[in-house]
């Protein structure tokens, strides 16, 4: 019985919690809401609360009985009612909005000491400028189109926080790059949605290598490559000795023996991988090479007029 109501519970959290949400910031943004729709609101959400408590009690219980802490208990409890995906995506909104704060000091997240970032957002810039462009003018259509006050105050709020969220997900970008360590090690990063990190002795080799994979901006294909593409294209192939695990951004495991992701400046980063610990020389500052200079072919001279 309970293994059905927490299943139950599972489905529910999906139209319940996003709903409960967007509530709330319209109570923030100071949208007057019906009473007879907040009473509502608040009568399911306690309806849930005791529903969870009901299944998710006897599970806190036997994990304090086994010694586990209170936050591991609690963390045991919001694995077991709250969908994996759902969880994760809450979480990379955080942390979206995070970048947001760090993109606005002009911050980058967690660089440490010795490794060099490599950007990735060049290709996506105009897109996300382009919906960014298109969501301020839905806002403004729609302020100007709909007639009801409630309405065009719920509608205001949801597109005014669309546009945070479309440039949190850049800032997202921007402030988290990919890191070569010290080390040699290499860190592959899609902003608040993937997080792969893969040793220095995992790494077998590495080349410049464009392409353009199709599907989504994480892919991967049955011979274990791994395709972390911006803008529908990746700049970097990267060899492996051996398979490496990794999540995907709704929670899903996978391996992948080949990575394949896109570099603003791929050949610095192939650099940086080839030789680890040493220095560099950017390319628009490296000296080109002396070529040697053949001389050029000059018409043979004509024969001397014999004396008269």
């Amino acid at each position: 019985m309970r293994a059905r109501v927490a299943r139950s519970l599972r489905v529910a959290m999906w139209a319940v919690l996003p709903g409960e949400v967007a509530l709330m910031v319209c109570l923030v943004a100071g949208v007057r809401i019906p009473g007879g729709a907040l009473l509502a609101a608040e009568a399911l959400v306690v309806g849930m609360l005791a529903l969870e408590a009901y299944v998710m009690w006897p599970l806190y219980a036997a994990r304090r009985r086994a010694g586990g802490t209170r936050r591991e208990a609690g963390l045991t409890v919001v694995r077991a009612a709250v969908p994996v995906a759902l969880r994760r995506l809450i979480v990379h909104e955080f942390r979206a909005l995070h970048s947001l704060g760090l993109w606005t000091v002009r911050r980058r997240h967690r660089i440490p000491e010795g490794a060099r970032p490599f950007s990735y957002t060049e290709p996506q810039t105009g897109i996300m400028g382009a919906f960014l462009f298109v969501s301020v003018v839905e806002t403004v259509v729609l302020a100007l189109v709909i007639p009801w006050p409630l309405v065009h105050a719920i509608l205001l709020v949801v597109d005014v926080y669309g546009i945070v969220i479309i440039l949190a997900l850049h800032a997202a970008a921007v402030t988290r790059p990919h890191l070569v360590g010290a080390d040699g090690s290499l860190r592959l990063r899609y902003g608040a949605l993937f997080d792969l990190r893969v040793p220095a002795d995992a790494i077998a080799s590495v080349r410049v290598e464009r392409r353009f994979p199709d599907g989504g901006p994480v892919r991967v294909d049955e011979d274990g490559t791994l395709d972390l593409a911006v803008g529908s294209q990746t700049t970097v192939t990267v060899e492996l000795t051996g398979p490496v695990e990794f999540v995907r951004p709704l929670g899903r495991h996978g391996s992948a023996r080949t990575l394949r992701f896109h570099a603003d400046d791929p050949r610095a980063v192939v650099a940086a991988l080839a030789a680890p610990g040493r220095s560099a020389v950017p390319p628009e500052r490296a000296t080109p090479p002396r070529v040697p200079l053949t001389p050029e072919r000059t018409a043979p001279s004509s024969p001397p007029a014999p004396p008269a």
